[in-house]
């Protein structure tokens, strides 16, 4: 699985980084079926609350899903796309046995 981290507008910390790839290590050993993940972070409005945005695209053979969150912290964004992208794939497992 290729994973790439594309942090807009700013520099992503090490830590944020260590983050997203310790939890697509556990996305990916219960779906063996993704090639890439690609994750989008952003600060929407620097002076409001609710200003990170997470857009996260996997890449399936024959398929892509998308989900975006925008949360207080990168952390909950990243959590919250993980979470919505379990159902579709679970829906892509089953269309492909």
């Amino acid at each position: 699985m290729e994973l790439k981290i594309q942090a807009i507008h700013f520099d992503a910390t090490e830590k944020l980084q260590a983050f997203i790839e310790k939890k697509m290590q556990r996305f990916a050993k219960r779906n063996e079926d993704v090639t890439k993940v690609e994750f989008t972070l952003k600060v929407v409005k620097p002076e409001t609350n609710l200003n990170k945005q997470v857009s996260v695209q996997v890449s399936l053979p024959g398929d892509t899903l998308y989900a975006e969150k925008t949360c207080d912290t990168f952390e909950d964004a990243v959590l919250q796309c993980i979470e919505s992208l379990d159902r579709p794939l679970e829906k892509y497992k089953e269309k492909r046995r």
